[in-house]
């Protein structure tokens, strides 16, 4: 690791570092883990986070920093969910197109399955349609096909959620919506 630069050489001194680490912390940190970080001691950043829990309240500010499950971290306030709720939304509340609502259903009751494999049996390439599944977060990877090295996809949890089901077993049963084996007969051959 390389040396720490002295704290009140930088801009804003150790006040301000310690909000440049909350500001990249994924989730909460602990004192100790801030202490080491800045290389001071735990009791200056007890007083140091104080101090910004209280500047953060008094100036209004649309975030506030928090201490939850043993660590802190910066959050937006609840008070502007509204906000955030378009913000983040945005874009992301349009309807599925067609080619992906077929796409997530091979998708559903195949898993986990390959790219390759959704293409073979919708009969186009799916490439762009997975790749808006995984980014409205539908879809992920869920590692690689042995035989092939392929990469597998399964639906998530937002999946669940989004359909409002428990688990995949209470998905529908494909059966009633297939035609009877005597009406198969009815296709070209090669047509299935």
């Amino acid at each position: 690791m390389s040396d720490l630069p002295d704290l009140d050489d930088l801009p804003g001194g150790a006040r301000a570092a310690l909000e440049a680490v909350l500001m990249v912390v994924e989730h909460p940190v602990e004192e100790v883990q801030l202490a080491a970080a800045m290389g001071v001691t735990v009791e200056q950043v007890t007083e140091l986070l104080a101090g910004l829990v209280a500047e953060y309240d008094n100036d209004a500010r649309g975030f506030e920093l928090r201490r939850v499950a043993g660590g802190w971290r910066v959050y937006s306030r609840a008070e502007f969910s509204p906000v955030l709720e378009r913000f983040v939304l945005d874009g992301q509340t349009s309807k599925l197109s067609q080619a992906a609502l077929e796409t997530l259903a091979i998708v559903a009751y195949r898993q986990p399955v390959s790219r390759a494999r959704v293409s073979a049996i919708r009969g186009v390439n799916v490439d762009a349609v997975m790749r808006t599944l995984v980014t409205r977060g539908l879809v992920e990877d869920s590692g690689n096909d042995p035989e092939t090295g392929a990469t597998l996809y399964q639906t998530t949890q937002t999946f669940l959620h989004k359909l409002g089901l428990t688990s995949l077993d209470a998905l529908p049963a494909l059966a009633p919506f297939l035609p009877e084996v005597d009406a198969l007969d009815d296709f070209p051959a090669g047509v299935s």
